[in-house]
């Protein structure tokens, strides 16, 4: 009854095998939560540069100028990228003298749905670690505590007497697995389900951006210069 059945004991007097799902669980933890960190810092900074420059192009800024800003601009928000690929694509062809506002159009709206493309594959990265590790830690920990329980009971073969402070401690080491398996998972599981729905508000801010500039192109197309109007 005076034995030490703190979280750490339990661990240390764990099986080698418990250990090691133990270390696992802990070491794959460890990265989620960088992950979490990292994918809230990023995704935080997404939200305001949309925003900031959404504000910007309906202020009224000449198109041609606002394009200059942010042409090969690093680190900008995903919206300047889109917008720049598209107003790229458009300037390129009337460079070629394609005057056909269709071919025009098109070609602007296939620049700025790869340009979508990529962002989203950019700002889902990582989301299937979040996805894996939330569903695969339970059954790991599990697996863990199965094995503990199996190595107690057969340390338990070669004792005459069994009671309850014989059987404790083992269970307990097993159930740990368990415990930490869980811990492991339930942050992974909100944090890959808050950031999904933040990918796809994201998302619609994107398609809707480039259906209302596709718009504003279209109107442009017919204009015998480069579109140097503002956004409206």
């Amino acid at each position: 009854m005076n034995q030490d059945l703190s979280i750490v004991a339990l661990i240390m007097h764990a099986s080698l095998a418990v250990q090691l799902v133990i270390a696992a669980l802990l070491t794959v933890s460890l990265a989620s939560w960088s992950v979490i960190f990292s994918k809230l810092i990023s995704l935080s900074r997404i939200k305001k540069g949309n925003e900031d420059f959404e504000q910007e192009f309906w202020s009224g800024k000449n198109l041609n100028e606002l394009y200059t800003a942010v042409n090969g601009k690093t680190g900008g928000a995903p919206l300047e990228r889109i917008f720049a690929s598209g107003m790229r694509e458009f300037l390129k062809l009337r460079e070629r003298r394609v005057v056909e506002p269709t071919a025009l159009l098109d070609g602007s709206r296939r620049a700025m749905r790869a340009s979508f493309q990529r962002e989203m594959d950019t700002m889902e990265s990582n989301l299937s670690f979040l996805a894996s590790v939330g569903s695969v830690s339970p059954y790991v920990g599990l697996f863990g505590t199965i094995w503990g329980i199996m190595h107690a009971f057969v340390g338990l073969s070669n004792v005459q007497q069994v009671t309850l402070a014989t059987v404790a401690p083992g269970i307990a080491e097993a159930l740990v697995a368990t415990a930490i398996g869980l811990f492991a998972a339930i942050p992974a599981v909100l944090a890959y389900n808050r950031f999904a729905r933040q990918i796809d508000r994201s998302a619609i801010t994107l398609e809707s951006f480039i259906e209302e500039f596709s718009n504003i192109l279209q109107r442009n197309a017919t204009l015998p210069a480069q579109p140097a109007g503002p956004a409206r």
